[in-house]
């Protein structure tokens, strides 16, 4: 069955990530001041990843407004692969961010510093309600695309660290445990690329020409030679134009007496192809049995 995409208003979508952007720009001005008065690790920590929130969702709003465009002699697919590029630099950044902080937590094991627990509580309570407001405004938008999406788990991560550094400051003002500082900036570090390393294999998949996930080749294959007057299949290519729209290509053999129906076998398999599989985007190549290409492999081909 088809599937069928849905997407919000972009004017409203725009809206919502300029107001993201700003509220988090805020936040990180405010969570640096409060982290240096404070001398907390794990609210500098909290702020760097806040910045990258902010600074996700700048990209993810110039990339939006990008992918808008159409199709041009320069980019004949059109725009749209420009979300997937901002989603792989914006998973890339959490991956530096959390390298960074696994590296200045370890270093204040060794030189442990004077935490303001009071200080870094309450900032962290603002943070955290940012992060909220953030997660609201960009939640819709982030089940449409895979680039809100990584600015949105920008957001999530961000969230689970303010709760963490809430955390870290109430123990502080308790029992005075300066040590839970970098502990707690290790946590997020570790969730930070714990939750990049598994996101971006997607984007790069995309990038890469990659086969969609949900598409089960042989499948696929099966499906085409089963049509009536279809004898085989060879040079296949499939892969994803971007996050919602799959492509194909392929030569297809046309049986010897069916070849006076080649154009209702060539329909025929388009209709299967976006009923079962959901890809719109086909190009086939039609061949006479007699005359089919030889040398051939079922998917791809060899360049000599």
């Amino acid at each position: 069955m088809a599937r069928h995409h849905h997407h919000p208003d972009p004017a409203a979508g725009d809206l919502r990530v300029a107001l993201a952007v700003a509220v988090n720009l805020a936040l990180t001005v405010a969570q640096i001041v409060g982290g240096l008065f404070a001398g907390s690790l794990s609210l500098i920590a909290d702020a760097l990843h806040n910045l990258s929130d902010a600074m996700s969702l700048i990209i993810a709003f110039v990339a939006r407004r990008i992918g808008r465009r159409p199709s041009d002699e320069s980019m004949t697919f059109g725009y749209a692969r420009v979300e997937i590029v901002a989603a792989l630099i914006n998973y890339t950044t959490l991956i530096i961010i959390g390298l960074f902080l696994v590296y200045e937590a370890s270093m204040r094991f060794f030189e442990p510093q004077i935490v303001d627990g009071w200080l870094i509580v309450i900032i962290a309570c603002i943070a955290l309600a940012v992060d909220a407001i953030t997660g609201l405004l960009t939640y819709t938008l982030s089940r449409q695309s895979i680039n809100m999406r990584a600015a949105f788990l920008h957001n999530v991560a961000d969230a689970l660290g303010s709760v963490g550094v809430i955390v870290a400051g109430t123990l502080i003002i308790i029992y005075d445990w300066w040590i839970i500082d970098p502990i707690v900036t290790l946590g997020i570090a570790g969730y930070i690329l714990w939750l990049s390393i598994t996101e971006i294999g997607g984007v790069i998949r995309i990038l890469m020409l990659g086969s969609p996930p949900d598409i089960d080749m042989n499948q696929l294959i099966d499906s085409i030679t089963e049509v009536v007057g279809v004898n085989g299949v060879h040079h296949a290519h499939l892969w994803q134009m971007d996050e919602h729209r799959n492509a194909m290509d392929a030569h297809i053999v046309i049986d010897g007496g069916s070849w006076h129906r080649a154009d209702d076998i060539k329909q025929h398999v388009r209709d299967v192809l976006l009923r079962d599989h959901s890809i719109a985007h086909v190009t086939l190549e039609l061949e006479c049995r007699r005359h089919a290409c030889t040398d051939t492999q079922l998917i791809g081909y060899t360049s000599h």
